[in-house]
Formats: C-alpha cells, structure tokens, sequence
C-alpha cells in the first residue's frame, strides 16, 4: 500500500512538461485570485476543478494547478469527494497583517522625512494633492491608487526587503481594503488623508505624518471586524463572470 502512495505524491511534486501549461495555469490562477478580490467568488463558495474548468475555458491540469497554487497561499480549501471552496476569512491573521504594515509604514515615513535630499514623490502630489473635482471616483481604480500610494511611500523609503515583505502584506490584505471601498464615503475620506499625510511628510513632519498614518491604517483594519456574510453578497458584482 506504501508504494502507490509514494508514486502519486512523487507525480503531483513534478513540474507539468508542457510549457503551454505553465501559461495557462499562470492565467488561471490570476483569473481565480482576481474573482476572489472583486467578490465574485466569496468565502464558502464551493465548486469542482471540472465546473471551474469551463468557467474558465481551460483544461483541468491548469485549473488545478492554479488552485493548489492558491491553497498554499490560503485562499482556496480542497476538501475530500466535494471538491473546492473558497477559504473563510482569518481574521486574526488580517489583524495582524495590519499590525506589521503600521509598523513598515511608520518606519518608511521616518527614514523619508530624513532623507536628504527628500525622494521625489512628485507622482504622489499629481494624484492626491488636488481638488475635488479632480478625485477619481471608480471603486476599482480608488482602490489600486490606495495600494500605489503607500506602497510607494515604502519604496521611496529604499529598503528593497522593507518593500519586499510590504509587498505581500497588501497583497494578504488586498481583500479587505477591496471591501472598504465599497463604501463611498471611504472614497472621500481616503482622499483627504492621504493628502494629509503627504504634506506632512513633504515638511518633513514625520510624527504627525506617523500619527495620521496609523490612524488612516486602523481605519482600515477596524473594517476587518465588521465584515458579514451579508456585507460580502452586497458587494458581489451582478455578473459574475471570471
């Protein structure tokens, strides 16, 4: 009995031989991460590799190398003889996450104002120094600007491990902040921080720059603990196509 499992193991260990597949597997697991971020897959939904195959158009070698892929990463649930589902939220682990980032950004604020000269943030000011009527209104777009923004802040700060692991932090958050922003008056208030921010760390304020900065992350991470499954169906788009 031994031997037949050591057999498989071996087998789903080895690298498909197709390059093909390699291609499509990459395009199936961003197709499957981004349907997850944009709430069209929600915590407990449950499928087949064979009912994701044609949604996806794919063959099931890539779909289910896509998924293992994301199920290392925490995001999807293989469970025996019923298939796929995607993962509940971790909550204390997304608190957490919100912990480190305070902890990276707040550091990044401090070598910036520090700095001499001070990195060019010019590309932050045409975005977020401007008026009203200038603010970007999408959802979607508002969302990737947020992400853009601080994580700039962190590369301009120029430890490259500091934005590497930064990096990954927004990427196991992604989700949540997605979520926030569902909410229009986050839109508003998301603006006028980060223009709050910006100007204290261009005077090179860097305690009222940190303070602000924590105070706009917890704003964020306090969404984590209202999240319901209500909350999560509201935001799912009317067409759910992958």
């Amino acid at each position: 009995m031994k031997a037949p499992a050591t057999k498989k193991t071996a087998s789903a260990k080895a690298p498909p031989a197709n390059p093909r597949d390699l291609t499509r597997s990459e395009a199936a697991y961003r197709r499957l991460k981004a349907a997850i971020f944009d709430f069209v897959l929600l915590p407990g939904d449950g499928f087949t590799e064979s009912d994701m195959a044609e949604r996806l158009g794919m063959s099931r070698t890539p779909v289910r190398e896509a998924l293992f892929r994301l199920e290392l990463e925490g995001y999807v649930k293989v469970a025996f003889r019923s298939g796929w589902s995607v993962a509940p939220f971790d909550f204390r682990k997304l608190e957490e996450l919100y912990d480190l980032r305070v902890m990276i950004e707040c550091t990044a604020v401090d070598r910036l104002c520090t700095q001499d000269p001070m990195p060019d943030l010019g590309l932050l000011k045409a975005i977020w120094l401007v008026s009203e009527k200038e603010r970007k209104t999408d959802t979607a777009e508002v969302a990737a600007l947020d992400e853009a923004f601080h994580a700039t802040l962190v590369s301009a700060a120029g430890n490259l491990q500091m934005a590497r692991v930064h990096a990954e932090v927004t990427d196991g958050i992604r989700i949540v902040r997605r979520l926030d922003f569902t909410q229009p008056p986050r839109i508003a208030a998301t603006y006028d921080e980060h223009a709050k921010i910006l100007r204290a760390i261009l005077a090179r304020r860097a305690d009222p720059a940190k303070l602000m900065l924590r105070t706009h992350i917890e704003a964020s991470k306090a969404e984590v603990r209202k999240i319901t499954i209500h909350k999560l169906h509201s935001a799912r788009p009317a067409t759910a196509d992958l």
